[in-house]
């Protein structure tokens, strides 16, 4: 797939910092009405979904400098796989593509993870500088499902990373290339309160 996306990600990043990310107390499950772009997105209830149909779908998390997008792209190769993915990947391609928007981007790892329903490459990076003022970290996922491309891009304040990582975790071990996946991959249901025996 192309990794020269433009990153529209960071047009809409200008969010407050904070000193921790609160942990997801509930969710949202935002899934695509449309037969031909099918997708379910599940992601904290505190975070706010713009876009999606044909165009990304953006989830901005409104306290906190944390935000992914979700696109639905054309692919030309349809046997695409994340094994062969990986083990082509061009470390220095990637780098100069994430470069324009995230100044000294530099890889720091890449390998494999799954979505609910399919294994996506992923590769993980962080810049020196941002539109922002501050380094940001990207973690990039896509795979290839019924012949479409999904990417799932998150970003975060690099300095977040001990509490924004495990809502992106969440994030993307619960995304779905189909439109009816259930909820939640990674997560227990809280206890029911204790009720107070009849008398």
């Amino acid at each position: 797939m192309n990794h020269n996306k433009a990153l529209a990600v960071l047009t809409g990043l200008g969010l407050a910092l904070t000193p921790a990310l609160a942990a997801a107390q509930s969710v949202n499950i935002t899934r695509s009405i449309l037969t031909d772009l099918p997708y379910t997105l599940i992601y904290p209830a505190e975070m706010v979904a713009t876009g999606g149909g044909d165009a990304p779908l953006t989830i901005n998390h409104p306290d906190a400098p944390l935000q992914c997008e979700m696109s639905v792209v054309p692919v030309e190769d349809t046997d695409w796989s994340a094994d062969a993915a990986l083990a082509g990947i061009d470390d220095d391609e990637i780098t100069a593509a994430w470069a324009g928007p995230l100044p000294g981007f530099s890889l720091s790892s890449k390998g494999l993870t799954t979505y609910q329903d399919a294994t996506a490459l992923t590769y993980e990076g962080t810049s020196t500088d941002s539109a922002m003022g501050v380094p940001l970290t990207l973690v990039h996922t896509e795979a290839v499902a019924t012949g479409r491309g999904y990417i799932l891009d998150c970003i975060f304040a690099a300095d977040q990373a001990e509490q924004a990582r495990p809502l992106v975790d969440f994030i993307i071990a619960n995304f779905s290339t189909r439109a009816d996946a259930e909820c939640c991959v990674g997560a227990s249901p809280a206890p029911e309160p204790d009720q107070p025996a009849p008398q």
